[in-house]
């Protein structure tokens, strides 16, 4: 549909206001109902995104431009044919007009949406900035159009979100979770700011004052990680939220932010840990995605194991977004126990998947109620940028902090993106890299480490970091036994705030060459009343438990994958020396 007019049979809903969609969602979307705090939560079939049917348009001459794959442009427009077909049948449309951005950097967005995805037009509204032109005549730099009910036939899974970069519309059939709406307008941004000299980070970002001064500091991190949370959690008095998933870096660590809210995951959130995220999802001005409700509409941040009785309250809503009607009633009829419905590690086996409640639940907080947010039109230059990995397992020895010793060292690290995934949108789990956490980037991801050592070399001063926020030597199970050590909340917060503070006393890593915090300093007396030695040097923690030659087998293989997984992208040579060595 790109460049073409909506054929006049089709009513078009203009800029409705969240009331209106609201309505329309309760009339149109299934699986909506309204929590005890007033915001619509929707029970999605798609738990995450799906990057595996994610194509960009293009011939097998284009594969060296992307790093995603490529669909042919003739099946691609059989697909954008068939979306519009089903539009034009359906005869009603939701049409938001926002902005990526405010200020000179902004990039405007259509998105067009058929009516079941009323409650993710309503969640985008509120992420986007106000259009400063919305109307008719209304002409956006990018183009989302979103069909739930609209299958891909003949493409797998039926779903197909299709990204055509030459005409900056993205076309996504199929899905109906909100991170297709929001990344599909993302994506199209990162391309458009690299042409620009500049590189879009999957980060959060937040002000942060420092004596006499304030800078902006950004925080890069796949999903689960933590970035959400660190973004949003106090060090102090010393920071402000920004943005909690993209931004755009530009020459001088000048920063453009793109949402005007954000989008949170809500396991395991509570008001003592996650306070403002907390309370900005009880905010009747937030949407939810996949959060338990009970009986009362009260939200449960924390619901893992479904009871038969909870499975035969929620039957219609579990079969509605893809549960084996068969399945849901033996299950509610106490046909079968939790237990062998359920792998070795805990995972439901395939089939039953709706036993257990997904923790890949999510909020959409608009910025207003954001607690002591900063103020997003006067931002001063980033000064220090950071990484998280949330290391797990057996062979977890990433310090708790960790600071690089030039823009190549910390190319390097932001580029392989390592993090643990968790089972938090499904079964997936293991060790991951992925270049600068930043699975929307669709050109070539080699760009990405080189213009960002171009980028920071014109940022003097600028403060480059890494934070572990998972676990050291072990995992949830190894902690209860003693074995290993979870870095908490807390304690990411003391080591940020430390940072920040100029307190912290470096002392070179001999594995790797960055630097980590020295524990014997007494200038860090105070950093380790809070923060184990152990998570900050992680080798003592294997050498006190006799696990010496675990640990360099570790440092052995990180430096062996580090360097083929650089070198598989055509990263400069200077900065796979300066990340392994």
């Amino acid at each position: 549909m790109p460049h073409r007019p909506l054929p006049p049979s089709i009513k078009v809903h203009r800029n409705p206001d969240q009331d209106a969609l609201r309505a329309l969602a309760m009339t149109h979307t299934p699986a909506v109902a309204r929590s005890s705090t007033g915001t619509l939560n929707k029970v999605s079939r798609n738990k995450s995104r799906v990057a595996k049917y994610t194509y960009v348009i293009g011939t097998p001459e284009d594969a060296a431009r992307y790093s995603a794959q490529l669909i042919d442009p003739a099946r691609a427009q059989a697909l954008i044919e068939r979306q519009r077909a089903f539009l034009e049948a359906r005869g009603q449309v939701i049409e938001v007009q926002g902005r990526l951005g405010i200020g000179p950097r902004a990039a405007s967005v259509q998105w067009l949406y058929s009516v079941e995805a009323a409650n993710i037009a309503g969640m985008q509204q509120v992420l986007a900035f106000p259009a400063e032109t919305p109307g008719e005549g209304f002409t956006p730099d990018f183009r989302v159009i979103y069909t739930p009910d609209c299958a891909a036939e003949g493409m797998p899974g039926e779903q197909a979100i299709v990204v055509d970069l030459d005409e900056m519309t993205t076309y996504i059939l199929g899905p109906d979770y909100f991170g297709e709406s929001k990344k599909g307008a993302l994506r199209m941004l990162c391309a458009q700011v690299y042409a620009k000299g500049g590189l879009v980070l999957h980060a959060g970002a937040k002000l942060v004052h420092v004596g006499e001064r304030d800078v902006t500091m950004t925080i890069m991190g796949l999903s689960g990680t933590g970035k959400t949370t660190t973004t949003f959690s106090k060090q102090g008095s010393l920071t402000q939220p920004v943005q909690d998933d993209m931004v755009a870096l530009w020459p001088g660590g000048e920063l453009s932010v793109t949402e005007n809210g954000c989008f949170a995951k809500t396991f395991g959130l509570s008001e003592a840990t996650e306070p403002v995220i907390w309370r900005g999802t009880l905010d009747p001005r937030a949407w939810t995605e996949n959060v338990y409700l009970d009986e009362d509409g009260v939200a449960d941040f924390s619901k893992g194991a479904l009871s038969p009785e909870e499975v035969a309250r929620l039957a219609d809503v579990l079969v509605k977004t893809g549960a084996d009607p068969e399945k849901v009633a033996a299950y509610a009829a106490g046909l079968h126990d939790l237990d062998e419905l359920l792998d070795e590690r805990g995972a439901p086996m395939d089939g039953w998947d709706f036993v257990k409640w997904t923790e890949n639940g999510r909020s959409i907080i608009p910025f207003a109620a954001v607690d002591d947010a900063a103020d997003l039109t006067r931002l001063p230059p980033v000064r220090s940028m950071g990484i998280l990995n949330r290391d797990e397992g057996a062979d977890a020895a990433t310090p708790g902090l960790v600071r690089f010793t030039s823009p190549e060292q910390a190319a390097g690290f932001f580029m392989l993106g390592e993090t643990t995934k968790t089972s938090a949108a499904g079964k997936e789990t293991g060790k991951t890299r992925s270049p600068f956490t930043q699975p929307f980037f669709p050109l070539s991801h080699g760009l990405q480490a080189r213009r960002f050592s171009a980028l920071a070399e014109t940022m003097p001063g600028v403060d480059l970091w890494m934070m572990n926020t998972g676990f050291v030597g072990g995992d949830g199970r190894s902690v209860k036994q003693g074995v290993g050590l979870k870095v908490k909340i807390n304690h990411s917060s003391a080591m940020l705030e430390a940072m920040l503070s100029g307190q912290v006393r470096w002392v070179k890593d001999p594995d790797f060459g960055y630097e980590v915090v020295d524990v014997d300093a007494p200038e860090n007396a105070a950093l380790l009343q809070i923060v184990p030695a152990e998570i900050l040097q992680p080798r003592r923690l294997f050498v006190a438990q006799g696990r010496a030659a675990d640990h360099d087998a570790w440092v052995a293989r990180m430096r062996r994958e580090r360097r083929e997984f650089l070198r598989r992208f055509g990263v400069d040579e200077a900065i796979v020396t300066a990340t392994c060595g």
